[in-house]
């Protein structure tokens, strides 16, 4: 019920646009995915030449890796269009992937290719298997072979001769091997689904048996003569997940271990996996389905036996992803020459870092009664923590380091660069490439120099915010519930505070995203064509409880089996209390949301319907019993269980209420919030004879973002709407 990237996008237009197509030092691929160098004193790039080492101490000193002659095919006339890359352990040679495909959410299917430095050679893997296919293909750490998926099954090609050895055999026909199904990759972030054991002899994957999940079809009527479906292995809420299992693979005798854990398979979640250094045993998280309880598990790889090192329990849940920065949950942080690893938990009411032994010991590493909001680098040369923190402000993010020791953070960001800053940290901890943002200014490009923040390289992107525009206000509101609320306000422009304007309310609300930031681009609403502000419209948003803004874990856990009320009620109450300033026109007010936004705004028209006359909702979940079961039922407990709250909580019980002028507007090939969602409110509202307007967008998925012409028309249909029954101007 949720759109994390889409949702950034509503709130980042400015700084979606930098990021993209601006930044320097080519990075478009350096946040969350650089490529260091060994000496982690320079990064991976690309450019016209090819690919680059950028040298962050000494630009000039900047060299060619790999020229675009050498990423000529034999046989062809142009260079591999080369989308990322990792260089062997060895540093000989290149895995290149390239001729890349969407699978749901991101580009992880494409062509792999192996460069040889040595020999200058080009060599494709698995040429043997259709264009595009392959997925996740990494080198063991021997650099000798590499391993892939193919259609649900793993490979490992030797490089020496290119022979290759099919490691498994039953993928497909629902059984899911190195990857995952939908609903993992989705909730949990997980797309690569195997590991090289370190002594390059197994490897570990997980097995998902999805026979049990139903096919969801979504149908297209456009691109054919007659009309052909789209199945989905989707398990909504309240269905059984995928049966998962850790399995080990010996490549030498071609022997299989199952890795033994307590549990039946389709009631838990194993979210987490990798090796312990000595190649005979790994370690995993596994967690129950309501997500409330998880277990820390040492298996042994040779017998598959298994011990349970640590647990935790909440009345809640518990936030795995609270950790990972991306939703990348690859990798496990090793500390004290690995006899101890790294742990995020909200057990003491803040999100803090926990140091755990083997034996399940633990130790708290953060002693300041504030949140973590994300570990941004382990650093154990100089046994240091770096995390990004905003103890004054949730709106804010500032970089705070701690000693592995434990004890008080300190914070690393001067003073001066107030907002939200973001660090992507070199593996030697020495350097950092830092970003500064607020509503004011755009910093982009600099090279820092840590513990110091010492200014290596100034910004080499620095934008402002136009002098004649109206600002963006931040200001608080409490309830008449007592709850306090952030938010911010961008009124029109040439203000004045006696007359009357129409207000427009942007609204998320869920778990998922917070939208009242100071970061550079907030205040922009990229669905409207032209400026708000110089067309008399005030735009707000405020930030509910439950939504994850770093504010104590009581914050965002009090909307556990709440969605669609706790934040409904916060919403409208802070609404009331904006209308208090005076210059609100409350006979003009309108709200729009996209994904859990759109389903807010349907709650709002349907439970204050005296409040609000307007709403836009984009690909809203209109009933809560029809989302994937790892996200709702995290949030909202099982169906069989409590199935009242999430009847309670969904818009579609309230559309009988809704009064106002509603534009509702869904991509029907949305594989995420499917369209079925428009389907059943549309006929709720049918049933009681309310009037709407509706603007379905063929075959587009949940960012409504696919086809010439589709983002301009979104844009175009959501102003009209807008100015004619939310008219703009001061009164």
């Amino acid at each position: 019920m949720k759109l994390k990237t889409i949702d950034r996008i509503m709130l980042n237009k400015a700084i979606l646009f930098i990021t993209c197509t601006l930044l320097a030092f080519s990075m478009q691929r350096v946040q969350g995915q650089i490529q260091w160098t060994p000496d982690g004193n320079g990064y991976y790039s690309f450019s016209e030449q090819g690919v680059k080492i950028v040298n962050l101490l000494d630009p000039t000193k900047s060299s060619v890796f790999l020229t675009q002659q050498e990423l000529i095919p034999t046989g062809a006339t142009q260079p591999l269009d080369v989308q990322s890359f990792q260089v062997s352990p060895q540093g000989d040679q290149l895995l290149l992937f390239t001729n890349t495909k969407r699978v749901w959410r991101e580009h992880t299917r494409g062509d792999y290719w192996i460069f040889n430095r040595k020999t200058k050679k080009l060599h494709q893997l698995g040429a043997q298997h259709p264009q595009s296919n392959l997925m996740f293909a990494k080198f063991a750490p021997d650099g000798m072979r590499v391993a892939y998926v193919f259609k649900h099954n793993i490979y490992v090609e030797y490089l020496a001769d290119h022979t290759t050895n099919q490691i498994t055999k039953d993928g497909g026909k629902g059984i899911i091997n190195g990857t995952f199904d939908w609903v993992y990759e989705e909730e949990f972030g997980t797309q690569d689904g195997f590991r090289w054991s370190p002594d390059s002899k197994k490897i570990a994957y997980w097995k998902l048996d999805a026979h049990d999940t139903r096919n969801f079809l979504m149908i297209n009527n456009t691109d054919s003569l007659y009309s052909f479906t789209i199945p989905v292995e989707y398990p909504k809420v309240g269905m059984a997940p995928s049966g998962v299992s850790v399995w080990i693979a010996d490549i030498t005798t071609k022997n299989e271990t199952k890795i033994i854990v307590q549990g039946e398979e389709n009631q838990i979640y194993i979210p987490r996996m990798e090796w312990l250094n000595n190649s005979s045993a790994i370690i995993l998280q596994k967690l129950n389905r309501k997500q409330n309880h998880s277990e820390i598990i040492l298996s042994n790889t040779a017998t598959g036996e298994s011990k349970v090192i640590h647990q935790e329990s909440s009345d809640t849940w518990i936030d795995i992803k609270s950790r990972w920065n991306n939703n990348d949950p690859s990798g496990w942080d090793w500390i004290d020459q690995n006899t101890k690893f790294l742990w995020v938990s909200e057990k003491s009411g803040w999100r803090q870092i926990y140091a755990i032994d083997l034996s399940g010991k633990e130790q708290r590493i953060t002693q300041d009664d504030f949140d973590v909001i994300n570990i941004e680098r382990i650093d154990p040369n100089h046994r240091t923590i770096y995390f990004t923190a905003s103890p004054q402000n949730a709106t804010q993010k500032y970089l705070y380091s701690v000693n592995m020791n434990g004890g008080k953070a300190k914070r690393v960001t001067p003073q001066e660069y107030s907002g939200s800053n973001s660090y992507t940290i070199s593996p030697n901890g020495n350097l950092a490439l830092f970003t500064s943002s607020n509503t004011e200014r755009y910093l982009g490009g600099a090279v820092i120099a840590l513990p110091q923040h010492k200014q290596l390289q100034a910004a080499s992107r620095e934008i402002h915010a136009k002098a004649d525009e109206s600002k963006v206000e931040f200001f608080q509101v409490t309830t008449a519930d007592s709850v306090t609320l952030d938010g911010w306000m961008v009124k029109p422009t040439n203000f004045d505070a006696n007359k009357k304007y129409p207000i427009v309310f942007y609204v998320y609300g869920e778990p998922a995203s917070q939208t009242v930031t100071d970061s550079y681009g907030i205040g922009k609403n990229r669905l409207y064509n032209g400026d708000m502000a110089a067309d008399g419209y005030i735009y707000v948003s405020l930030e509910n409880r439950g939504t994850p803004a770093p504010k104590g874990a009581a914050w965002r856990k009090s909307i556990y089996r709440k969605i669609g009320r706790l934040n409904i009620r916060d919403q409208a109450m802070g609404a009331i209390e904006v209308f208090k300033f005076g210059f609100v026109d409350t006979s003009r007010v309108a709200v729009w949301g996209w994904s859990g936004g759109g389903a807010s705004t349907l709650n709002l028209l349907g439970q204050y319907p005296d409040i609000y006359q307007t709403g836009i909702a984009v690909a809203p979940v209109t009933n809560q019993l029809l989302y994937d079961n790892i996200y709702q039922e995290r949030y909202m407990g099982l169906p069989q269980e409590n199935k009242a709250d999430f009847i309670e909580g969904s818009a579609l019980k309230y559309a009988q209420n809704v009064k106002g002028n509603l534009l509702l507007i869904h991509g029907t090939g949305d594989d995420n919030v499917h369209y079925q969602n428009a389907e059943v409110y549309i006929n709720a509202l049918i049933e009681n004879n309310i009037p709407f307007q509706m603007m379905s967008y063929p075959n587009r998925s949940h960012a409504i973002n696919e086809g010439k012409g589709t983002s301009a028309h979104l844009a175009t249909t959501y102003t009209r709407f807008l100015k004619e029954n939310c008219p703009p101007g001061g009164k």
